[in-house]
């Protein structure tokens, strides 16, 4: 396949006004000016497109597709005491559901590689990893789901309801088989898993230390949820008498397979320290603003060479949010708090494919356009009224998302012409309104 007459940026350093991509099978051969060399191959006119590598969902929850619209005008923890109670009649089938509607969605903005965070597992509900791990290899994005957890309920001082909670053996061993059975990591992998106790304020710090020994002893990367409100901040000072950044060094939680969501209320050590570690960032700059939780200190942790990635998190906290839209969103609120010099649109496609790569520990795979790196790619239509603009790249960045040509995960065509392919379109939109009808449905005798 060659791609030709695109704007192709790179992100590793270089861009082509009118450049070339040449892909053999899952992998880029080639990338430059001009045509490309004559070849045989389907020939893709990439006139009027800007080219990207694909995009990377570095946190999300895709189960709260079908839980959107609830206590809109709540904090994080007034919406989570609020939604905990649908959640906790969901089944495999809403997860399905929901899944299938929460990746199509993302393919549609450019995204070729999404994690998720799936840390509510109701008794007797069917295997909801299983679910959503079918419903990405439907679609046909690249997956990275963690298996998540919560072992500390309201009567040992958390925030969710003990009804929720699962008992640490358990824990273990479903997070254990759940990497046995899923974790691929072979080179150009589709599939792979991470451990995610869910936050400091539900979890025990038994299972913090226990999740990071059997995460290192399997090989693969953690994840959770960290200073995301004030009211954490305050929490974890008073059950633990630190930060809550402190408190992921003090349990061994900071380093190179470590990435954290949200980030947003970190102090002035915090950011050194997980710049010097090499722990990454997840920015969900549109669900920090929805729940008011606040901005996070991006352009700081970039200036410190830290790694971030953006996320759009749950869409019960980010409805509706697509991907790309997360560029123009992280620009414009670190601008609003601090200058219009604090992150470029160049830094915040960066941030949105490289630096998700490296939070995900595949940048030497995936997040920029170079020989010998997976073929995920996104065609972006900048003519009609986008070219206006004669930067392409801020066009693409600062105004409304232009529409999709084309989606590549790994060669293979995932959106064509704005339209979702894999899996027709309007079915994947049915099965997310089905599943929030169910789980509606499953959860009237509690809400």
């Amino acid at each position: 396949m060659i791609i030709e007459n695109a704007h192709v940026v790179t992100v590793s350093g270089d861009e082509y006004a009118n450049g070339h991509i040449v892909i053999d099978g899952d992998r880029i051969t080639a990338v430059g000016p001009g045509k490309a060399p004559a070849q045989d191959g389907e020939r893709i006119d990439g006139g009027g497109c800007l080219a990207t590598p694909g995009l990377i969902n570095t946190h999300h929850h895709l189960y709260q597709w079908a839980s959107q619209g609830m206590a809109v005008d709540s904090t994080l923890f007034e919406w989570l005491t609020t939604l905990y109670k649908p959640w906790s009649k969901m089944d495999a089938e809403v997860v399905a559901g929901a899944a299938s509607a929460g990746l199509g969605w993302l393919a549609k903005s450019g995204c070729t590689t999404s994690t998720d965070h799936h840390y509510l597992f109701p008794k007797g509900r069917g295997d909801l990893f299983a679910a959503e791990v079918e419903a990405a290899r439907e679609i046909g994005v690249r997956f990275h789901p963690c298996r998540g957890s919560m072992d500390r309920g309201e009567s040992q001082g958390g925030l969710p309801p003990d009804e929720v909670v699962e008992d640490i053996d358990t824990i273990l061993a479903e997070t254990e088989a759940a990497i046995d059975r899923n974790h691929d990591p072979s080179p150009g992998s589709m599939l792979r898993v991470a451990v995610a106790p869910c936050s400091p304020f539900t979890v025990t710090k038994e299972l913090m230390l226990r999740s990071a020994e059997l995460a290192r002893g399997k090989g693969v990367r953690l994840h959770t949820h960290l200073a995301e409100t004030l009211d954490e901040e305050e929490h974890t000072r008073e059950q633990f008498g630190m930060t809550p950044a402190e408190y992921m060094e003090s349990i061994g939680w900071l380093g190179p397979d470590v990435w954290l969501a949200h980030c947003v209320h970190l102090h002035d050590a915090d950011v050194k320290r997980l710049a010097e570690t090499r722990t990454g960032t997840a920015h969900c700059p549109s669900s920090n603003a929805r729940l008011g939780a606040g901005i996070a200190r991006v352009s700081h942790l970039l200036a410190e060479g830290a790694a971030v990635g953006l996320g759009v998190d749950g869409p019960a906290s980010a409805e509706l949010v697509p991907l790309a839209g997360e560029l123009r969103q992280a620009i414009y609120l670190q601008r609003a708090r601090y200058g219009p010099t604090s992150l470029t649109a160049r830094q915040a496609l960066e941030m949105a494919t490289l630096g998700g790569a490296r939070c995900l520990g595949r940048d030497d795979e995936l997040g920029t356009l170079e020989p010998g790196k997976l073929a995920d790619i996104a065609l972006w239509r900048v003519d009609g009224f986008h070219a206006a603009v004669d930067d392409p790249v801020v066009a693409f960045a600062f105004g409304r998302t232009p529409p999709l040509q084309r989606l590549l995960v790994g060669g293979r065509t995932v959106v064509d012409d704005d339209m979702l392919v894999t899996v027709p379109q309007d079915e994947a939109a049915r099965r997310g309104a089905a599943a929030h009808r169910r789980l509606m449905k499953l959860a009237e005798e509690v809400l």
